[in-house]
Formats: structure tokens, C-alpha cells, sequence
């Protein structure tokens, strides 16, 4: 069984208002260091099979749904689950 974490993150080129609010906000407070805020989203998949399969089924999720191609990039790690 494996753990897979999809981390889905805007493309460079995409403007990112909801991290420049939070950019702004962290400022606001005397983060003044924070040059820069993206927001992504991570999912977390539980899957069993063959690892090549696996990586292969997941590459597959993130480009027909849990990623929008044209403005997010996605990246995966895959680990062996702990087994009870």
C-alpha cells in the first residue's frame, strides 16, 4: 500500500490573489521578510498496487482532475504506507 502526496500549485505566469492578500497580510502584521506568498493545495491519496502502476495512475488522476493544465503544475511523492 502506498501514500501518495499530490502537491497542485499555480504556474508562475498565473497571477495569485489569494497569495498576494495573504503576502500583504503576513507584511501587515511585521513579516516584513515574506517577499512573496503562493497558495497551492495538497492531496493526499492512499493507494495498493505495483509502484510503476501506481505512478502511472496518479499521473493520470492529476492531468484529467486534480489539476488544471493550463494553469496549475503538480508534482507527487510516493511512500510506502505503514501497515498495521
Amino acid at each position: 500500500m502506498y501514500e501518495i502526496q499530490v502537491f497542485v500549485t499555480l504556474k508562475e505566469a498565473v497571477l495569485d490573489p489569494q497569495g498576494k492578500a495573504v503576502n500583504h497580510s503576513l507584511n501587515q502584521l511585521g513579516y516584513s521578510e515574506v517577499e512573496d506568498v503562493r497558495i497551492g493545495k495538497v492531496l493526499t491519496l492512499t493507494m495498493n498496487g505495483e509502484k510503476e502502476m501506481v505512478e502511472a495512475r496518479v499521473t493520470e488522476m492529476c492531468d484529467k482532475l486534480l489539476a488544471n493544465p493550463v494553469i496549475e503544475d503538480y508534482r507527487f511523492e510516493i511512500k510506502e504506507a505503514l501497515t498495521q
